[in-house]
């Protein structure tokens, strides 16, 4: 087996897993459904992944990785200011919420109270994922305040936190309810919280 080979075999177990943790949870995805669904033999499993739990802290790596260069992308990219562009962000999840009833390809909000307590490994990479992205956040926020499409704050890393921290749990609650609604509040409270300058 080449290099190419591995790397796409294990590329693609991460993948199928992904998408099967995202309808399933990881302890509702049996290991022998992901190896059915990829089509990989079990021996192919061990080869990469030492056992599930290894299997699941690489599958967040992966979806972080993944996730923050949509999010750098959004942040470098998008049209206007970085005030525009945090919040228009939060608006486009809002909307995918509205079409489909749920925030699609977020292992942060499917996996977090699940896995916490079973796996210190995917524990901290959920940790270490959500790290990255309050920090790409501050950097926006920091970027904003400069540009004066933001109101100067004293620790932009604890705005970020906190946005971090409303946005999560208004998924949550938004998942519960099976309703927007916990989601616009929690949106209108942060258009306050990254507030215009005076």
């Amino acid at each position: 087996m080449n290099r190419d080979t591995e790397h796409d075999t294990r590329e693609h177990l991460l993948a199928t897993g992904e998408r099967l943790c995202l309808h399933r949870g990881f302890t509702g995805m049996g290991l022998s459904e992901l190896l059915k669904t990829a089509e990989v033999p079990k021996g192919s499993f061990y080869h990469y992944f030492r056992s599930k739990e290894a299997f699941g802290a690489c599958m967040l790596e992966r979806h972080y990785t993944c996730y923050l260069a949509t999010l750098r992308q959004h942040f470098t990219q998008s049209p206007g200011t970085q005030r525009d562009r945090l919040l228009s962000w939060y608006e486009q999840n809002l909307q995918q919420f509205r079409q489909c009833g749920m925030i699609s390809g977020c292992l942060t909000v499917k996996l977090s109270a699940e896995v916490c307590d079973l796996s210190e490994d995917m524990r901290i990479a959920l940790d270490q994922g959500a790290a990255q992205i309050i920090a790409l956040l501050a950097e926006s926020i920091e970027q904003g305040v400069a540009e004066k499409s933001l109101t100067a704050v004293d620790d932009p890393r604890a705005l970020a936190q906190a946005l971090y921290a409303l946005w999560l749990g208004g998924n949550l609650q938004a998942k519960i309810s099976r309703s927007a609604t916990p989601l616009e509040s929690t949106l209108r409270y942060m258009q306050s919280l990254l507030a215009v300058p005076a």
